[in-house]
């Protein structure tokens, strides 16, 4: 139940790139390089991060279920693939806000929507900074005056993959299809007009005409974005940002707030560099989150996951 948990976690397009491994006393986590998108993520960073997002969510529906965890991940200097060890303790104490982070797991998902607008003291509350800083991210509240510089982000980012073969493949292979267990789904996506609304998320395939939804408002999007950076650039460095990514964003989910991954703004070395010049310190931009109240309405499907028997295994990786 923990791993099924766990792979609700969010994904670089929902590509799950995880193996759990059980051998009666360890739990270990490794990267599935069979899923790495190598057109949008060609070093592994986003795959690696997205583990980090699974772990977190173990850790959380562990302790919800009164098991603690001990991880080690001590082999991920010696491993290209291994990301944790994790062994348990029938001995946690859970605490009401535990309950709710367990909830939030099967509630969260990616709204890629407008969003009406949240204070910087929402936004960044003491739950969601304890998040960050408890896996050594540097969290910024980037505010109105940075949206024109982020939009510009992400116009680069597109105009520099607008005549790639290989990532535009890769984006329509992964978004806009009706999979069974993977991907991201049409109803998950902004019809055309909503898509331009949001000028920093990702341009996305607009879905075909039988799978668009209307757009009933004129409304702008005022969501707040908040930046997660790390002092370096290491596979430890991606995997504690997924770690504090999950976290903020069960954390936000338990609030009642809307939330969205940005991960194409740090894909790109010249988006990043645009980015990084708004971090508060020095520091690697790794994520940013669009963060807010979700509009009214039909609120979209949760993406679908692989089951857990065909991530977790017996068998020593």
């Amino acid at each position: 139940m923990m791993v099924e948990l766990a792979c609700r976690a969010p994904s670089v397009h929902n590509s799950q790139p995880w193996r759990w491994m059980y051998d009666g006393r360890c739990l270990g986590l490794s990267t599935d390089s069979s899923r790495l998108l190598p057109a949008i993520d060609p070093v592994g960073r986003q795959m690696t991060l997205s583990c980090g997002a699974a772990l977190d969510h173990l850790v959380t529906a562990a302790v919800a279920l009164r098991w603690s965890t001990h991880i080690d991940m001590r082999q991920i200097t010696v491993s290209p693939q291994r990301i944790a060890s994790i062994t348990f303790e029938h001995n946690a104490t859970p605490q009401s806000h535990e309950f709710d982070l367990l909830t939030a797991i099967s509630h969260r998902r990616s709204d890629r929507r407008l969003f009406g607008q949240i204070s910087d003291a929402q936004a960044a509350s003491r739950p969601i900074r304890d998040a960050a800083a408890r896996y050594g991210a540097a969290l910024t509240v980037l505010g109105p005056d940075a949206r024109e510089t982020l939009a510009a982000a992400s116009i680069h980012s597109a105009e520099v993959r607008k005549y790639d073969p290989d990532y535009q493949a890769e984006l329509r292979w992964w978004a806009g299809h009706s999979f069974d267990h993977e991907g991201i789904p049409p109803r998950a996506l902004n019809n055309a007009a909503d898509s331009a609304a949001v000028q920093i998320g990702r341009r996305f395939p607009v879905p075909r005409d039988g799978d668009v939804r209307e757009r009933v408002t004129e409304d702008v999007d005022e969501s707040t974005v908040l930046l997660l950076s790390t002092e370096t650039d290491t596979r430890h460095d991606w995997v504690q940002s997924g770690r504090a990514l999950s976290a903020i964003l069960l954390e936000a989910t338990a609030g009642g707030l809307a939330t969205c991954t940005l991960t194409h703004l740090t894909e790109q070395s010249g988006s990043r560099t645009i980015v990084r010049s708004l971090a508060d310190a020095a520091g690697v931009p790794q994520v940013l989150i669009r963060i807010g109240k979700p509009s009214p309405g039909p609120i979209p499907k949760q993406t679908p996951r692989l089951g857990a028997a065909t991530v977790l295994t017996d068998r020593v990786m």
